[in-house]
Formats: structure tokens, C-alpha cells, sequence
């Protein structure tokens, strides 16, 4: 059972609260620019993750980061006020918590919730009272209520008065200075008015701005709604670039000319597929949930389709290019420039070159690759 709860009077206040220590659960490509983040805030840190190979990696500095990051990095590896660590317990340390753990599908694309649900339940098992709890990792809507708003309540808090849940859709994007998390609003939404004032004041420590909404299941869908536009308009742009070239149009320029238009269009832009935790996972935990409610979206299904088998039709291509010059896929030698699924990151996740070079390599290909930020597959 948690300790004496708190009575009305031990409202925290907001500035208080942010300005107090924070446990950032899950050191990836998400918690740990979050945790230098708030450590140039100001802020004690606690980051708290399982494997001891990725805090070993911390402590070295081989970690990928943007520059910006990794001189945060450099000048606090040795701060008495940034704590790494595996132990779970030193949650209790910290009147915030921030859940950042990776939320992927399984080879079926279905929602694979390990990480999260250990993450939830381990911060469960160790809150405190007065604490602050901020899942931050995409998700399906109606997941900080189940994961963490019940339990914690079968604990014996009383979620709003003893303990504050909250849900704010992280907003990295690997690689890119120009979306600086300082640059980046954000959003939340708690589970009372309490709590998006204390919320709002952490976030405020690292972002311009923060967008408030009445409930963790509006900031849930949020982010789904974010990555679903993506992968909508991303599936799109490779259905007209594959059009263009039907109609023997170069899509790119054709592309630049349509994003001269100052309203009603934005730019997207072929590409061989897409990777990372976004945009090729999010959108399945909506259709997801969903279809567990035998409701269909098919639009966003068509377009998940499409995103799916975009590496298979690149392969295609090549077959027919080589074909063209009486060549066979077996024994050609292939070269695969970029395996990385974005520019300026090392990260390798649902990278479509891994899919691409595989398919080839099957087809009897030599597949080589050149990247500067990945020296090994």
C-alpha cells in the first residue's frame, strides 16, 4: 500500500514540482534527449533503463544523437545530478516520472506491448505519493488509463489527489536539428485539471509551448492522428511518383512546383519506404483497436498496405533496370547507398534497406552497402 495519501492541502504546486527531480524510463532515441533536455533545464535526473549494455554506451558517449546532444551529454556524464541506473526503485527519487519506452508491432503488425506494459508496471510497483506519471510512448488510445491509471488505483491511490497520470505524445525526430525539442510544442492530457497544470509546467522546462487537452485518451489519439497523416500522405507520394514515371514525368520537380502553392497542399515525397517507430508501426495500433471493435478504416488500411510493400516494388525495379540491360538479378553486384532509414541517424529500425538488400541477396544478388553512420549489419 502507498503512504498517507495526500489531503488537499498538499497540493504541489506546478513550479515546485517541475523544477524537482525527474525519472526518465527508457534511455533510447526518445529518453535520453529527453533526460539531457531537463538536465539543461535545470533539473535532477534519474535514467532508469534495463539494459546495462545501453547505460554502459551512455556513460562511453557512443550513443547516436544530434551534436547539440551529445555536447549536453559530454558536460553531464560526470554531473552528480545525472543518475543512470537499472535499478527501478530509484523511481522513488523523483516527484516526476517519464515512461519513454519503444512501442513496435510484431512481424504479424500487431501491437507489441512487452516494453510498455513491464515499463508501466514497474513504475506502478515503485510510485510514490505526489508523483507525477507522464507515459510519453505512442500508443493505443485508452493505454494510460488501463496501464497505469487502474493499477495505480488498485494500489490505493486516488489518481488526481494522491498521484498525477498524464499522457504527452513525445515529439523527437532523430537526426534533425530544426526540430529541436525547444523548438517542438507539445501536448498533454491528465486525468484532472491538477494534473495538466503540473504536466504543463514540466514541459514547459524543455518546449515552447504546451497544447492541453481534458483527458489522456485525446492526447493519445493525438498521436496517432500525427503519424497516420504521414503515412497517408507518404503512401501517396509513391503512388504519384510510380504515375509520373508511367507518364514519363520526373515526380520530384513536379512535387517542388505543387509546394509553391501557399495553402491547401503540403509537401511528401517518394522514397524506397519507410522505418523508425513511427510511421511504419503507430498507425497500426489504431487499425489495431479498431478491428477489435470490428470497425474497418480502410483508407489508412490501403495505406499501411501500400507503405508495406513499397521495398518489394523497389526490388521490382531493379529487376526490371537490370533486365533492360540483359542482366540477371543472380550474380549482379548491388549497392545499396543509405541503410539507415533517415539521414543523419545510425538507427537501423524497419529500415527498408534491410528488406530490400535481404530480397535481393535471395534473388542471387552481391548486395554491398555504403553508410557513413552504420559500419556493420
Amino acid at each position: 500500500m502507498p503512504a498517507r495519501p495526500a489531503s488537499a492541502s498538499d497540493a504541489p504546486s506546478p513550479d515546485e514540482h517541475a523544477a524537482a527531480a525527474v525519472a526518465v524510463v527508457g534511455l533510447g532515441y526518445v529518453g535520453l534527449p529527453t533526460a539531457l533536455a531537463l538536465l539543461a533545464a535545470g533539473n535532477e535526473v534519474v535514467g532508469v533503463d534495463v539494459s546495462e549494455d545501453r547505460l554502459a554506451a551512455i556513460r562511453c558517449g557512443e550513443v547516436d544523437l544530434l551534436p547539440s546532444d551529445h555536447v549536453r551529454l559530454t558536460a553531464h556524464r560526470e554531473d552528480p545530478r545525472f543518475t543512470l541506473t537499472n535499478d527501478p526503485a530509484a523511481i522513488q527519487r523523483a516527484r516526476t516520472v517519464v515512461i519513454c519506452v519503444p512501442t513496435p508491432v510484431d512481424r504479424h503488425l500487431v501491437p507489441d506491448l512487452t516494453a510498455l506494459s513491464a515499463a508501466c508496471a514497474t513504475v506502478v510497483a515503485h510510485a510514490v505519493p505526489g508523483q507525477l506519471i507522464m507515459l510519453t510512448s505512442t500508443t493505443y488510445v485508452g493505454t494510460t488509463r488501463e496501464l497505469l491509471v487502474g493499477p495505480l488505483t488498485a494500489r490505493g491511490f486516488r489518481v488526481g489527489t494522491d498521484v498525477y497520470v498524464a499522457f504527452s505524445p513525445e515529439r523527437i525526430d532523430p537526426g534533425n536539428a530544426h526540430h529541436a525539442q525547444d523548438r517542438t510544442p507539445r501536448v498533454a492530457g491528465g486525468t484532472n485539471e491538477l494534473t495538466n497544470r503540473l504536466a504543463e509546467a514540466v514541459l514547459q522546462r524543455t518546449a515552447p509551448a504546451v497544447y492541453l487537452l481534458p483527458s489522456a485518451e485525446q492526447a493519445e489519439m493525438t498521436k496517432l492522428w500525427e503519424n497516420t497523416f504521414r503515412a497517408v500522405n507518404i503512401a501517396l507520394a509513391n503512388e504519384f511518383a510510380e504515375d509520373c514515371r508511367v507518364l514519363g514525368l520526373e515526380p520530384l520537380s513536379i512535387i517542388e512546383a505543387a509546394a509553391t502553392k501557399p495553402y491547401g497542399f503540403m509537401p511528401f515525397y517518394p522514397g524506397p519506404g519507410v522505418g523508425g517507430h513511427c510511421i511504419p508501426c503507430d498507425p497500426h495500433y489504431l487499425l489495431w483497436q479498431l478491428r477489435a471493435r470490428r470497425v474497418s478504416s480502410p483508407l489508412i488500411d490501403a495505406a499501411m498496405s501500400a507503405i508495406a510493400g513499397r521495398p518489394r516494388r523497389v526490388v521490382q525495379r531493379a529487376r526490371d533496370i537490370l533486365a533492360e540491360r540483359g542482366t540477371s538479378v543472380s550474380g549482379a553486384r548491388i549497392l545499396v547507398v543509405g541503410v539507415a532509414y533517415k539521414p543523419g541517424v545510425a538507427d537501423l529500425r524497419e529500415s527498408p534497406a534491410l528488406e530490400i538488400m535481404e530480397e535481393l541477396a535471395e534473388d542471387g544478388a552481391k548486395v554491398e552497402f555504403s553508410d557513413p553512420l552504420v559500419t556493420s549489419l
